[in-house]
């Protein structure tokens, strides 16, 4: 993981701190588009097939039908953060999935730069 990957999580992780503080004393009923539309994202870009990404789509799953029964039992405040928490896993899912693209693609590069030079010989 390159240096600009981790601030971006680091990042992304302060942000969800400061979401959840932010609405840690919400009694607005529970909005789950953005973890479901993130969730839709982040299976989109493929985010099952990456090993790392799978795991926090998974957790993203589970975080929004835990939020689902926390708002049913009325703990609205519980629901709230484990529903940014469901929309923080989605995000980084989708995260971990480009940057795997991303790696494939650079190595895809050196090969083809291998194979150019071998070539010339």
């Amino acid at each position: 993981m390159n240096r600009n990957s981790k601030f971006g999580i680091k990042a992304l992780a302060a942000a969800v701190v400061v979401a959840v503080i932010a609405t840690g004393c919400s009694t607005t009923p529970l909005r789950t588009e953005a973890s479901t539309s993130g969730i839709s994202a982040a299976e989109a870009v493929g985010a099952a097939d990456v090993p790392q990404a799978a795991l926090y789509l998974q957790l993203a799953k589970e975080g929004l039908e835990r939020a689902r029964s926390l708002a049913a039992k009325n703990d609205h405040e519980e629901a709230a953060s484990m529903l940014l928490r469901a929309e923080a896993d989605a995000e980084l899912a989708v995260m971990l999935s480009h940057e795997d693209a991303e790696k494939a693609e650079a190595l895809a590069a050196i090969e083809r730069v291998r194979k150019l030079r071998q070539s010339r010989r």
